[in-house]
């Protein structure tokens, strides 16, 4: 069996965000998955997807904190493509060295993750407003 269903993340402020149970939420086929793969791409380019920490919030924090330094919105007068301010470019830099996509295995009609991993929403952008993910699901 092969499915692919494209969902809708509610905007989040900028930041680190676990996902995982509003994909889920939206994915009532997966229930019929005995073993399988999801892939799990984000349709944006300022934005990406990661897997991590589900339990400490202070994990996602770091994150945010860490990536603001590797890639500081300050240095944004080196930067060419800053039309939508200077979250811009930076945006496109953390969503290029992070990715646009996750793949998961699903045991049971669930993703078969790790006790404490998450899925996570990176949203680079100020204001990035709702996300758009496509799922492709391969199995039996």
């Amino acid at each position: 069996m092969v499915f692919q269903k494209e969902i809708t993340v509610k905007q989040k402020p900028r930041g680190f965000h676990l996902i995982t149970n509003e994909i889920l939420l939206q994915l009532t086929e997966l229930k019929n998955i005995s073993a399988g793969i999801a892939n799990i791409f984000i349709k944006h380019t300022s934005a990406s997807l990661t897997i991590n920490e589900n339990a400490d919030p202070s994990v996602r924090e770091d994150m945010e904190i860490y990536f603001n330094r590797a890639v500081p919105e300050s240095d944004a007068r080196f930067y060419e493509h800053t039309l939508e301010g200077t979250d811009d470019m930076t945006s496109h830099i953390k969503a290029s060295i992070l990715g646009a996509s996750v793949t998961i295995p699903i045991t049971n009609g669930k993703f078969n993750l790790g006790t404490w991993q998450g899925i996570y929403l990176c949203e680079h952008r100020n204001y990035g407003g709702s996300r758009k993910i496509v799922v492709t699901v391969t199995g039996v």
